[in-house]
């Protein structure tokens, strides 16, 4: 791996464990208003969040790395960075949504907006790197769970 590809491997890798940070700041001071909720019976034990966004980041990180290497002149990786920032900042705001204002409904608003703009991300890496498209799988498949969680959520605390 040349040198630079090493630095844009750790960069990503760490801009968007950063970002997965900002949502936890928000998540943890939450955590009994979040427990006092009537959640799905198929949810998950609480533990389990973090150690699952940490990785599906961690995949994320990968994939825009594969396409941050490739030539910048190319009008589909430039498209593909635009996207993967976008889908990235609202990424940000579900977390601050639900557990920050406290808003099961506006976060299911939000997170649905999210699951379109990563099926988008999805597409426009797909046209980049076939590879890069394949690691965010687990991101989208974890955020309809999550999209299911938070809508069954709205209608037990109704």
């Amino acid at each position: 791996m040349k040198r630079i590809d090493a630095v844009k491997f750790f960069v990503s890798i760490a801009v968007v464990q950063l970002i997965g940070n900002i949502g936890a700041l928000a998540t943890i001071p939450a955590l009994s208003w979040y427990e006092s909720l009537v959640v799905p019976a198929f949810s998950p034990p609480s533990w389990i969040f973090a150690p699952v966004w940490i990785v599906i980041y961690f995949l994320m990180g990968i994939s825009v790395f594969l396409i941050w290497r490739e030539d910048w002149r190319r009008p589909e990786v430039k498209v593909a960075l635009g996207v993967f920032a976008g889908q990235l900042a609202l990424n940000i705001f579900w977390p601050l949504i639900f557990f920050g204002f406290k808003s099961p409904l506006l976060a299911f608003i939000e997170i649905s907006l999210l699951w379109f703009s990563i099926l988008l991300n999805i597409i426009t890496f797909f046209n980049v790197s076939k590879a890069a498209a394949w690691l965010l799988m687990p991101y989208i498949i974890w955020v309809s769970f999550a999209s299911w969680l938070n809508f069954m959520t709205i209608v037990l605390n109704r």
